[in-house]
């Protein structure tokens, strides 16, 4: 089950579990859309693979089946992938 991490890892930007914005990896790396497409060029900087659409989790499931709430930043922030 998909952990739905609660920001962007580059730049902290709230991804609440009903973001339109989110984007992740198949390793569930997280980041905002102008991260993952104008940033990182669709790369993701920690595994090389490339960015999909997070799903939003239905609301009445997310009781049950809760959205993570640790958040993720890379410390050394993010660079553009050439």
């Amino acid at each position: 089950m998909l952990k739905l991490k609660p920001n962007c890892e580059c730049c902290d930007k709230d991804l609440p579990p009903s973001s339109n914005e989110a984007f992740i990896c198949s390793f569930e790396c997280t980041f905002c859309e102008p991260c993952a497409k104008n940033v990182l060029s669709n790369i993701c900087p920690n595994c090389g693979g490339s960015f999909s659409p997070r799903p939003i989790r239905p609301s009445g499931l997310l009781e049950e089946f809760p959205a993570s709430t640790e958040r993720v930043l890379n410390k050394s922030g993010c660079q553009a992938n050439a």
